[in-house]
């Protein structure tokens, strides 16, 4: 683990860092001005969201080191967890 990343898991204590994990589903899709990811992680039935001003390279089946936070989202009335991506990186 970089200095980086330790510096931003002291800052913040809800920061979570997974390092070497494998991307099942990578989707991306403009909404507004920004294109939403969604990428769905092996053994984890939650998904992980981020925004980005342009596309990204497709993930799927990429291992990945990934920085974030629980978070809730309400969605046609009912609340669904889901992972908030800080920082993503290619393994």
């Amino acid at each position: 683990m970089n200095k980086a990343v330790k510096k931003m898991l002291a800052t913040h204590e809800h920061l979570v860092h997974s390092e070497g994990v494998t991307v099942v589903s990578h989707m991306q899709r403009e909404k507004a001005e920004w294109v939403q990811h969604t990428v769905m992680i092996e053994d984890c039935d939650i998904p992980f969201k981020f925004r980005r001003v342009k596309k990204y390279r497709n993930l799927q089946g990429q291992k990945i080191n990934v920085i974030y936070y629980p978070e809730t989202e309400t969605v046609a009335g009912f609340e669904i967890e889901i992972m908030q991506v800080v920082r993503i990186k290619r393994f």
